[in-house]
């Protein structure tokens, strides 16, 4: 007669995975993250947020339209290459 209440391997092995999943879960600590080591603190938090009007005029806007308007192409335009659906889409 076979007991049914025995585990097989497959069992103890969702059961150790179950338990190595929580437990690491469970790893690494609370707070900010940390700054690199080459990292500076050379403002001050409380200064970090302040901007002058000024400043926030100096700085170009994405919602401006003039926005990259000065600046010329950023490479030349290239040569037409041919695509084999070239014919059937008319170009």
């Amino acid at each position: 007669m076979t007991s049914k209440n025995s585990l097989t391997p497959s069992g103890w092995a969702i059961i150790v995975l179950g338990a190595a999943a929580l437990a690491l879960a469970g790893c690494g600590r609370k707070g900010p993250l940390d700054l690199p080591p080459t990292a500076s603190n050379a403002v001050p938090p409380a200064q970090a947020g302040r901007d002058t009007d000024a400043e926030r005029a100096a700085q170009p806007s994405l919602f401006d339209p003039t926005y990259g308007a000065e600046g010329g192409p950023a490479a030349p335009k290239g040569g037409k290459k041919s695509f084999i659906l070239d014919p059937l889409l008319g170009n």
